[in-house]
């Protein structure tokens, strides 16, 4: 079978993936390829169903002038498809007393540099905080951040979007489609092998997600990831009206075993809570698809204590997969031996960046360069390069497990 040539192909269409096709096409229309081992739209990786937070609170000075465009870059998707990816609901943070050590210190360097950037926002304390929001209980001595542009945007739209936009634009997605090996030829051709055959590029990205390590080891990269299976559940609140977007807003809490986060209604007649980061190491094929129950039992004991009319029937808990860096934080970087491939890693916390990571993906495969300053974001970073490197991810795991 002839080899089909390419400008430039992406590996792995979920968020990231999805969005570099799109932004690619816009500029690159049919020398684009995106392959996805799986059907568009699948539950088995980290880029699914209806909620991901949104916001400009919380940065670093790293991420904190690239966090507007994670906006923008959607609302452009947005403005082509007339499709509604965005949702703005505010969103509320506060510490409470059983908070672990050092959570105090994220809300205030948060407020620095939301300050510095001139970022609005608001600190409440608990009263008036209950008088707005009557649907939190909290102690009378907490103090609120609640800052009004965070909100949720849709994955199950957002990659849809990017999808069948970037196929109007010309692109070629094929779907069930798994990458078997990648060949590089040269600093300017790389040979892609697939179960559909075998296709070759000028630029290659890969945003593989969970899988992502599997392909590095071909490239003999050793990106020191930890995957681990993480969950969220939807309850049948009968308090609907309480829990629309227009009346409740998303909240981000620290707790002993993890921040537990929760959405109002939205994709499903259902409010949405999870608690960040406390699944188990697995494998993206290993992976199961079995509900942690004491997680369940755990949230669903928050909860009552803290907005108890957000409970009702469990409607379901669904699984995902972070793919996770010693650091927590991203990559989005070319390979060192090979400057023509590029590699994005979303570290459990990206689908609210896929449009804007997937633009700076497009820049760097068209133009070689963004304007963007993605420094802290290199594959030649400690946490990436130093094998002794002391993992944030490793030790709570460690910890929560007592050892």
């Amino acid at each position: 079978m002839k080899t089909k040539k390419y400008d430039t192909i992406v590996i792995g269409c979920g968020g990231i993936g999805s969005g570099a096709v799109y932004w690619l096409s816009k500029r690159a229309g049919k020398r684009v390829l995106g392959l996805e081992q799986f059907t568009l739209g699948h539950h088995n990786g980290g880029s699914q169903d209806y909620s991901r937070i949104i916001r400009l609170a919380g940065y670093d000075d790293s991420m904190m002038p690239i966090a507007p465009d994670t906006y923008a870059t959607w609302q452009e998707v947005e403005r082509e498809s007339g499709v509604q990816i965005i949702t703005k609901t505010g969103g509320v943070y506060w510490t409470p007393d059983d908070a672990p050590p050092g959570s105090s210190d994220y809300m205030d360097e948060s407020v620095e540099v939301m300050n510095e950037k001139g970022i609005p926002y608001r600190m409440l304390d608990a009263a008036d905080f209950m008088q707005e929001f009557p649907q939190f209980k909290i102690k009378s001595h907490y103090k609120v951040m609640h800052q009004a542009d965070t909100g949720l945007v849709d994955p199950s739209k957002g990659n849809a979007a990017h999808q069948q936009l970037a196929q109007g634009h010309g692109a070629t997605i094929l779907e069930n489609c798994k990458v078997t090996e990648i060949r590089p030829i040269s600093s300017t051709k790389t040979e892609v092998v697939t179960e559909r055959g075998t296709f070759e590029c000028e630029k290659l990205i890969v945003t593989a997600g969970a899988w992502v390590q599997q392909l590095a080891d071909q490239l003999e990269i050793d990106l020191g990831l930890v995957v681990t299976r993480e969950q969220v559940t939807y309850y049948r609140t009968p308090n609907l009206r309480d829990f629309m977007p227009d009346r409740f807003p998303v909240f981000m809490v620290p707790t002993p075993i993890g921040g537990i986060y929760g959405f109002p209604v939205h994709g499903e007649v259902a409010t949405k809570v999870a608690i960040d980061f406390t699944g188990e190491p697995t494998t993206a094929d290993g992976r199961n698809f079995e509900p942690d129950i004491a997680i369940e039992e755990y949230q669903e004991a928050w909860l009552k204590e803290h907005i108890p009319g957000f409970l009702g029937p469990k409607l379901y808990t669904k699984t995902c997969l972070y793919t996770l860096t010693k650091d927590r934080q991203f990559i989005l970087d070319a390979l060192p031996n090979h400057p023509n491939i590029f590699l994005c890693v979303g570290a459990g916390h990206a689908f609210k960046w896929a449009s804007v990571f997937g633009r700076i993906l497009s820049e760097l495969a068209l133009d070689g360069t963004t304007r963007y300053d993605l420094s802290a974001l290199t594959l030649n970073r400690p946490a990436i390069t130093d094998p002794n490197y002391d993992s944030i991810i490793l030790n709570q795991i460690k910890a929560r497990n007592g050892k």
